[in-house]
C-alpha cells in the first residue's frame, strides 16, 4: 500500500515578516497570501517484513538516507533530511506508542529550496498530511499548520515565520492574523472570479537562479527589532498597515491601488534588512518596470528566489523578452483553492 499527499506552495502578497517573532509577539502580524499550482509531494511506501529500516528520500535534492530502527531512535536528531526524520519520529512516538514502522518516505518539491514560495514548510505540511492519513489521526487544518510550526521552530530549531504552514494547510487566498506562539486566525477571502482571472492573466513569476537562505535574512530582521532599530520597526508597521489595504483592494478589484501598495510594501521591506535586496534584484525590478510592469517584489524573505510581477497582459511579451536577458526562469501560475490533501493507493 502507498499513501500519497501534496500541499500547495504559496505566493506572498503582503505582510511577510510580520509573522516572525519577535514582531508578531509584540505587535501582532498580518499576512496576505495565495496558494498556487506548484506542490510539495510525499509518498509513504510500507516496507514488507522482516524489514526493520526506515528510508528517507528527497527526490528533488537527490538525497537518500537509510536508518535501522535502532539508529533512528538512538542517534541524535541530525541529518541532511532532518525534517523527514523528525516528522516520522513525532508520529511514531505520539500515535504508535513508540513502535517503529518500516517505511520509505519520499518527498518531491516542484521548486528549488530557498525559492521564497515556502518550500521547506510546505514539505513539512505534506509530510504531516501523509502520516495523518497513515495513522487516521484526522488532524484539522489548524492542527496540521500548528504542528508544522512546532516541528520546524521548536523541535528542529529552524528560524522563520508561520505563514507558509497555514497557507499550505488551508489553501486558497488567505488573510492570516498572528499573535503570540500558536495564536493564529485564518480568514479565507472570497475573491470575485474576474479578479482572480485578471490576476492570473497579469502575473509573471521570475526565478532569479539564486536560492537564498531565508534564515539569515530573518535573523537580521529579528536582530534589528531586538535592537529597537526605529527604521526597521516603523517599516514593519507600514508593511502591516499596507496588508490591510491590500486585502481591501483585492476584494474590490482595485488593481491600480493594489499595484501601488505592492510597490510601497516592497520599499518598506527593503528597510527591514540590508540583505533583502541586492544589485541583481534591483536591476531585474528596474527592467520590468521600464518595459511595462505595474508592480513587482520578491516573494518571501528576499535576497533571491522567486520574484513576481503584475504586468498588463498586452505588455507581457515585451517584459518576458527583457527579463530573459537575466538568464532566470520565467513562468506563469494559477491559483488553487485546496490545501493539503492525501489519499491511499492500493
Amino acid at each position: 500500500m502507498k499513501i500519497r499527499s501534496r500541499a500547495p506552495l504559496r505566493l506572498g502578497i503582503g505582510g511577510g515578516g510580520t509573522d516572525v517573532s519577535p514582531y508578531c509577539d509584540t505587535f501582532g502580524g498580518v499576512v496576505l497570501n495565495a496558494t498556487i499550482d506548484r506542490y510539495a509531494w510525499t509518498t509513504l511506501d510500507l516496507l514488507e517484513e522482516p524489514s526493520n529500516h526506515v528510508i528517507f528520500e528527497s527526490a528533488d535534492l537527490g538525497l537518500i538516507q537509510d536508518f535501522s530502527f535502532s539508529d533512528i531512535f538512538e542517534k541524535p536528531l541530525t541529518s541532511p533530511l532532518l525534517l523527514h526524520k523528525v516528522v516520522y519520529k513525532y508520529f511514531i512516538d505520539n500515535f504508535n506508542s513508540g513502535k517503529p514502522i518500516a517505511l520509505k518516505v519520499t518527498t518531491l518539491c516542484e521548486v528549488p529550496r530557498g525559492s521564497g514560495l515556502g518550500a521547506s514548510s510546505t514539505i513539512v505540511v505534506s509530510l504531516i498530511k501523509a502520516f495523518d492519513e497513515l495513522f487516521h489521526t484526522t488532524l484539522d487544518d489548524y492542527e496540521i499548520a500548528n504542528l508544522a510550526v512546532f516541528i520546524e521552530r521548536e523541535l528542529c530549531q529552524l528560524k522563520g515565520g508561520r505563514q507558509d504552514q497555514f497557507a499550505a494547510s488551508f489553501g486558497g487566498v488567505n488573510f492570516i492574523e498572528f499573535g503570540k506562539k500558536t495564536e493564529a486566525l485564518v480568514n479565507s477571502l472570497r475573491i470575485k472570479r474576474w479578479v482572480i482571472n485578471e490576476l492570473e492573466a497579469s502575473l509573471l513569476l521570475f526565478f532569479t537562479g539564486v536560492s537564498r537562505d531565508s534564515a539569515t535574512i530573518i535573523s537580521n530582521q529579528s536582530e534589528n527589532l531586538h535592537k529597537e532599530n526605529t527604521d526597521a520597526v516603523e517599516a514593519m508597521h507600514r508593511i502591516k498597515s499596507n496588508t490591510y489595504a491590500l486585502k481591501r483592494a483585492l476584494l474590490e478589484g482595485d488593481f491600480e491601488k493594489f499595484c501601488c501598495l505592492i510597490n510601497e510594501s516592497w520599499k518598506n521591506k527593503v528597510k527591514t534588512s540590508s540583505k533583502v535586496s541586492n544589485n541583481r534584484i534591483d536591476s531585474i525590478l528596474s527592467t520590468a518596470f521600464k518595459f511595462g510592469a505595474k508592480a513587482g517584489k520578491v516573494s518571501g524573505a528576499g535576497g533571491g528566489g522567486f520574484m513576481w510581477f503584475f504586468v498588463p497582459p498586452e505588455k507581457k511579451h515585451t517584459v518576458i523578452t527583457e527579463l530573459q536577458k537575466f538568464e532566470g526562469m520565467i513562468s506563469e501560475c494559477h491559483f488553487v483553492e485546496n490545501g493539503a490533501e492525501s489519499w491511499k493507493i492500493k
